[in-house]
């Protein structure tokens, strides 16, 4: 059973690598249209449906042969060649709304004959006199390209158009979130000794010794967020609110508070299932928004209320702020060190710490730097995707980010040194 096992993993392993060799090269030398679809793939790929090499390689070669002209033919297969279960179908849905443009939203079909994609080319079924299928083509590539721009866009230069655009990209996110080992254990083949099991199994077969092996049952791992609603996150907050809605539908047992003057938790708001009648009640529950910051009486305030009873003990900790602070900053860096003392790790995303030139220089963030783990950008859509890799504990992209934070740590002392000098 267990060989049979082993050669179909075997088998599935070399058909990855083919199909991701077919895919590079086909991403070479394949016409724009092409990799509009691979793009198309990757781009289901950051929002959660695992469309991997394989799958991408099965798209490719259903539209190559159906020859489709109808976009709801087109979207149909590769819905059923992109997606592996019912939960990625509405997420398929909204990112192929967003990927391809309203203006482009038909597949022109292909030869029968053909076995490669050369002449598939996306057309508008009402175009303009003398307009030409390489010009439609042409729109469609400028489309995804649009598409890859307004994931980059700082949240704070949209216009309203872009707005609702990168809400549905928000909305679309999956975020995930790092998993502890539970008390219990599970049997496994291999692993650590299972003295309990061992003892079982050897009573029954009359004493002959029977090694069993045992693996602890993976738990989900607790969330907090803290989220600065002052003033000067206004352009952010509502982004942030959004991607906080996802989060807490989609893990449960995640805890949402907003600070400004004062701390107010949102979590029974935010599991509403519609996110605008959860941003709405959240609106009316949060009575200080758009004012001051007082980060360490937040801080201190939730963990006196909330962190210190279970909320942020083991808990991965996100606090989203631009580090502003009005109080004292003494308190904050208190505060901040005794939150580091009971959370697994804490992660803080400051809107500017992605643009060109950023430094910590403001008072709250030289304070808060020491006990960061991870100090990440968020002012963006592809920001936020980094970041659900992050809440996942992603390999490479923590390394990455500690590297950031410890950075960023540096270039707050060597302000604070300039400062104390001057």
């Amino acid at each position: 059973m267990r060989n049979s096992e082993e050669q179909r993993t075997a088998y599935e392993r070399v058909a990855h690598r083919e199909a991701q060799a077919a895919l590079a090269e086909r991403d070479r030398d394949a016409p724009d249209v092409a990799r509009v679809i691979i793009g198309f793939a990757r781009a289901l790929r950051a929002a959660g449906v695992p469309a991997g090499p394989i799958r991408t390689q099965t798209a490719l070669t259903v539209l190559d042969r159906i020859g489709v002209r109808n976009r709801a033919a087109a979207q149909a297969a590769l819905r059923a060649a992109l997606c592996g279960e019912q939960a990625d179908l509405p997420v398929f849905d909204a990112v192929f709304t967003m990927y391809f443009s309203t203006a482009v939203p038909e597949l022109a079909p292909v030869q029968q004959a053909e076995v490669q994609i050369r002449h598939v080319l996306l057309a508008v079924p009402d175009a303009l006199p003398g307009q030409t299928e390489e010009t439609s083509a042409a729109d469609a590539v400028g489309s995804a390209s649009q598409t890859e721009i307004l994931r980059a866009k700082d949240f704070a230069q949209l216009d309203g158009e872009e707005r609702a655009q990168v809400r549905a990209m928000i909305a679309a996110l999956r975020p995930g979130g790092p998993m502890r080992p539970a008390r219990r254990s599970r049997p496994a083949g291999h692993g650590d000794l299972d003295p309990a099991g061992t003892a079982r199994a050897t009573l029954r077969r009359a004493g002959e010794l029977d090694l069993r092996h045992a693996r602890p049952v993976q738990r989900p791992r607790r969330i907090a967020m803290l989220l600065d609603v002052s003033g000067s996150m206004a352009s952010y907050a509502d982004g942030y609110l959004r991607f906080a809605h996802v989060l807490a539908r989609r893990r449960r047992g995640t805890e949402v508070f907003t600070m400004g003057t004062r701390l107010t938790r949102v979590t029974r708001q935010l599991t509403i299932p519609d996110v605008d009648a959860a941003l709405h009640e959240a609106a009316g529950a949060v009575p200080d928004w758009s004012g001051g910051t007082r980060l360490g009486d937040q801080v201190q305030a939730f963990l006196d209320r909330w962190g210190q009873r279970g909320s942020a003990r083991g808990a991965l900790v996100l606090i989203a702020s631009d580090g502003w602070e009005r109080g004292d900053t003494t308190l904050l860096a208190e505060q901040m060190a005794r939150l580091a003392r009971l959370a697994y790790r804490v992660i803080w995303v400051n809107p500017h710490s992605g643009k060109a030139g950023f430094s910590p220089s403001t008072a709250g963030m030289r304070a808060a730097l020491p006990s960061i783990d991870v100090l990440h950008e968020g002012h963006s859509v592809e920001s936020l995707e980094q970041l659900c890799g992050l809440l996942s504990d992603a390999q490479g992209q923590l390394k990455q980010s500690r590297l950031i934070s410890r950075r960023a740590r540096e270039a707050g002392e060597r302000v604070a040194e300039g400062a104390a000098h001057a």
